[in-house]
């Protein structure tokens, strides 16, 4: 079998063929494009069976008709998060979809912690300021964290995994999630969002991407938050109205920013712009604001998180090719005609279901 993998970067091919040399089923020459998948570039799966695609590519109807059309079968995301994907069409196409639901939650949830830290203690300003022979601390007073409240907005696994690292620091935490969590009693209070917003000195997002929580941080839940409160998002750059959370920055009604995801991003993460001229006029100003803190896209990028990923996508395409179960399929969409061809029903996505109204 052939598989086109999309988006690849060297540390992709690194990780996905030390998986595939381990890969039982065997018999997979996978071939690698740096380039994303679009209408224009699914001339490259020609002869493809499988493709296997990240965050950033496009997995509309007419990009999964034209696949189809081309003879793929198998979509394999090396990703948590599909909300790049067309779900009815897929199923209604009969295409095999499934992710990596979950791959080391910890990685993420370290690296929200790690910016949290960098941000209050200003310790990327004060990096620079050695360097240049500065050592006075002037603009580089922080706050101690332990004692203060966060907030995590989304209990999934990273959201879990984000409140036994801060609960450790010693904060006091609240989950605000429509899901009953008895297993983080011991370590959180799970309060309605709207008392998190009010309450929490850091705000911390760990939620899927869906119609129920596109900008759900926006000008009026910005004016909910603790004034000169943090707000970290690990999760989904469109959880954030970034136009809404600039006007906060400005009137200093939010405190600090720091961000690993941004809604526009496609065209800008993975890949080196440091000879170009950025043509984002709303990222170019977040990142004039001394109290925003921006990361491309790397709370995954461990190497505990990167073979997980590889593994989990071939157990995956193994789950395609034997015909067994798979518990990693993608949820029907709502119209879907056709189930994907395996004869397990797809699973819930327990990261959504933990953050989304029930539909």
């Amino acid at each position: 079998m052939k598989l086109a993998v999309y988006s690849a970067q060297p540390y992709d091919r690194r990780f996905l063929d030390e998986a595939r040399q381990n890969f039982a089923a065997g018999g997979i020459d996978a071939v690698y494009f740096s380039d994303a998948l679009t209408l224009d570039t699914i001339p490259l799966a020609q002869g493809c069976e499988a493709v296997c695609v990240f965050v950033n590519d496009q997995l509309d109807a007419g990009v999964l008709a034209a696949l189809h059309a081309s003879g793929v079968r198998a979509v394999l995301l090396r990703c948590a998060g599909f909300n790049n994907v067309d779900l009815q069409t897929g199923h209604a196409l009969g295409l095999f979809m499934a992710r990596v639901p979950a791959y080391a939650p910890e990685a993420v949830a370290e690296h929200a912690l790690a910016m949290v830290m960098t941000l209050n203690r200003h310790t990327h300003r004060a990096y620079a300021r050695v360097r240049e022979g500065n050592f006075a601390l002037d603009g580089l007073l922080g706050m101690t964290l332990h004692g203060k409240t966060v907030g995590i907005v989304g209990a999934g696994q990273i959201g879990a995994a984000a409140a036994r690292i801060f609960h450790g620091l010693g904060c006091e935490v609240l989950i605000s999630d429509p899901m009953p969590l008895p297993q983080l009693a011991a370590l959180a209070r799970h309060v309605p969002l709207d008392e998190l917003l009010a309450s929490a000195d850091i705000v911390s997002l760990h939620c899927p991407l869906m119609d129920s929580t596109r900008h759900m941080i926006n000008a009026a839940s910005l004016a909910r938050m603790k004034p000169g409160a943090m707000l970290v998002n690990t999760s989904r750059g469109g959880l954030i109205d970034t136009a809404a959370v600039i006007e906060a920055l400005k009137s200093r009604q939010l405190g600090a920013l720091a961000i690993d995801v941004y809604e526009q991003e496609a065209s800008l993460f993975f890949h080196d712009h440091s000879s170009d001229i950025i043509a984002d006029d709303v990222f170019q100003r977040l990142l004039t604001f001394p109290n925003v803190l921006v990361t491309g896209h790397q709370g995954f990028f461990t190497i505990e998180a990167m073979r997980e990923i590889a593994s989990v996508t071939f157990d995956n395409l193994a789950c395609y090719i034997q015909h067994r179960p798979c518990p990693n399929l993608l949820p029907a969409g709502i119209a879907a005609t056709t189930a994907a061809p395996t004869p397990a029903a797809a699973p819930a996505n327990t990261e959504a279901a933990s953050i989304a109204p029930k539909k």
